[in-house]
């Protein structure tokens, strides 16, 4: 059923943007998608028609000086948008302009303005406007234009209008000039690099006449669509269930996320030691957490035992709440959980927490094993360990730390179970030693207060983070940018 749009807003229709710009767009404005090839203007702006068309009951009409109707409407049905259908129930028009010369531009807009008004339509797209500014010879023409297009179009008409503007490579000046100045509002589209060769792509708002933008920086992704990410915002969970496990294979044992699962190429290799990198000092306990806590959701509910030495910062006590997070009972806490803590004056006894004195490595190590025979003895299955090195390095040193480490990785490797490691900010030499070491090692990251997941081994792109708790309890949600 429609959406009712009768506001000063016309919504966008990309997920993730509407939120950051008011609502969507001012309604009958002219809207500049600038960038350079290959950024996703063409996909932004189909988005902004077929939403239009499909959700908002706004018919569209896209004005093409670039690309001929056939592969638009092949590349847009891979993209899950059928134009074709939506033209045949009379809510789409597409106006194949591109051999355009300089003599046809009074045709051309009285051709436009002709189809607005005879389809009814709403919405407006011209892709690109820097293909019909080649034709135009004179600087004036080409501001005629855009006024006859912000004045008869977009204000006589209350139709919302996009252009799209090519940007050369290494430039970042859009178009001609002209269009900055009367254009509603701006958005560049860019394709930039992160480590080690990987792509992110964002969005940067310009401009926005009559909006306050306290975010002017995206990250967006091509993957099925356009789709933008305003900063994390961690969500409540309404309804609270227990969590549902995700079985293993053979090789593998699963993160407890299908999306990280598919991420790593099946999940974490039995017998395998995983870094998980903290690589930004603005990453907060909650976010890297989403990455972590399902694997001690998917062991405890399978009847396994886990084993954490937290890092500074979240205590026994907010371990215990993670695990309650995910439905895990008292019993099973009390049962298959164990939570190692240096001794310290008020430390309260509880019948999961380990208390270790720090003083001696090799006799704390001992009381280490015989928890983790306990447990192994106990479930006849192998152990999941969670270790924060910064609280390691903190209470043995960075030499000892790094000893004992490789240790437990041998061990673990034997042993068949899962060892995984937590490394804050501040530690570099040691994290390209322990990246070495590792089977599996991932970095999270931030861009724009967007949280960036990917894997260093094995090499993956940058997905983006994000909490979903659909299922009545906490999980991450991971996008691959693409």
């Amino acid at each position: 059923m429609p959406v009712d749009c009768s506001s000063n807003r016309v919504p966008s229709g990309i997920p993730g943007l509407d939120e950051v710009i008011g609502g969507g767009f001012p309604r009958g404005g002219l809207f500049i998608v600038a960038g350079s090839p290959g950024t996703g203007k063409t996909i932004f702006s189909a988005t902004f028609l077929y939403s239009g068309a499909t959700q908002f009951g706004e018919r569209g009409i896209y004005v093409s000086f670039a690309e001929g109707r056939d592969d638009f409407y092949r590349n847009m049905r891979g993209l899950g948008m059928d134009f074709e259908k939506l033209e045949k129930a009379g809510d789409f028009k597409f106006l194949d302009m591109i051999t355009v010369r300089e003599e046809a531009i009074p045709t051309i807009l009285e051709t436009i303005l002709s189809e607005l008004g005879g389809l009814g339509a709403r919405r407006l797209v011209v892709d690109s406007f820097s293909a019909l500014v080649q034709a135009i010879r004179e600087r004036h023409d080409v501001r005629i234009m855009l006024h006859t297009l912000l004045n008869k179009i977009t204000k006589s008409l209350g139709c919302t209008a996009i252009l799209t503007v090519e940007i050369p490579y290494g430039e970042e000046k859009i178009g001609l000039g002209i269009e900055e100045f009367v254009a509603d509002g701006i958005f560049m589209l860019r394709r930039s690099g992160l480590e080690g060769g990987r792509i992110i792509r964002d969005l940067e708002i310009f401009k926005m006449r009559g909006t306050p933008t306290p975010e002017t920086n995206i990250l967006f992704t091509l993957g099925n669509g356009f789709k933008a990410f305003p900063p994390f915002r961690a969500k409540p969970v309404e309804k609270p269930r227990r969590f549902n496990p995700i079985p293993d294979t053979e090789e593998y044992f699963s993160t407890g996320s299908m999306s990280l699962d598919e991420m790593l190429g099946g999940g974490y290799p039995r017998g395998s030691t995983v870094l998980v990198e903290i690589a930004d000092e603005h990453i907060s306990m909650r976010q890297y957490h989403l990455v972590v806590v399902p694997t001690i959701w998917n062991f405890i509910t399978r009847g396994r035992g886990v084993i954490i030495t937290p890092s500074r910062g979240p205590d026994h006590n907010i371990v215990r709440m993670r695990a309650e997070e995910g439905g895990i009972s008292k019993e099973e806490i009390m049962g298959l959980l164990r939570v190692c803590v240096e001794d310290y004056p008020g430390l309260r006894p509880e019948p999961y927490v380990v208390v270790f004195k720090g003083e001696n490595l090799r006799e704390d190590h001992e009381k280490y094993l015989e928890i983790e025979r306990e447990l192994v003895e106990k479930t006849g299955q192998p152990v999941f360990c969670i270790v924060g090195l910064d609280t390691l390095i903190d209470i043995y040193g960075l030499r000892d730390t790094l000893s004992i480490t490789r240790a437990s990785a041998t061990t673990v490797r034997e042993k068949r179970g899962l060892l995984m490691l937590i490394l804050k900010p501040g530690y570099p030499r040691l994290a390209k030693l322990i990246g070495a070491l590792a089977d599996i090692h991932l970095k999270v990251t931030r861009k724009y207060g967007v949280v960036l997941v990917y894997g260093m081994k094995p090499r993956t792109g940058p997905h983006i983070l994000e909490m979903d708790t659909s299922m009545g309890y906490p999980m991450p949600e991971l996008t691959p940018i693409m």
